[in-house]
């Protein structure tokens, strides 16, 4: 994960369904990285878990989680393809609140991202420090 404090300018104005189906993207990624801390949670039946009704809880938050983050992507996904290419906006603001640099690139670049923000081939131990 990496803060970037500077300002990142995307293009002035762009098409409302480009941006759209760039959140949407975003959203996914969220659901997939809330996803992988689940077996984590699964695997920890040690002296120092929580008791069994409260690590249930906190399992079904989790799933709860990712199946808001992709209702919301399916969601804007579905209503985007029915907007006109022809609608645009300026993201400029919107994206300099953003202190994630990758998702301030992703969000502000102009260009869908392909593939997730942690991939699975990066090692045990590999981490961006923030």
């Amino acid at each position: 994960m990496q803060i970037d404090y500077q300002s990142h300018t995307p293009h002035a104005e762009e098409s409302l369904p480009g941006v759209l189906m760039r959140i949407v993207t975003e959203l996914h990624d969220v659901a997939y990285l809330i996803e992988r801390i689940e077996p984590q949670l699964y695997g920890d039946r040690g002296a120092a878990a929580a008791d069994e009704s409260e690590q249930m809880m906190v399992l079904q938050g989790i799933d709860l989680a990712v199946q808001k983050t992709r209702g919301l992507a399916e969601f804007i996904d579905t209503i985007t393809a029915s907007i006109p290419d022809t609608w645009l906006v300026d993201v400029t603001t919107a994206v300099n609140l953003i202190k994630l640099a990758d998702m301030k690139k992703a969000l502000g670049s102009g260009m869908l991202r392909h593939g997730h923000s942690q991939p699975l081939t990066k090692a045990a131990g590999d981490f961006e420090a923030f």
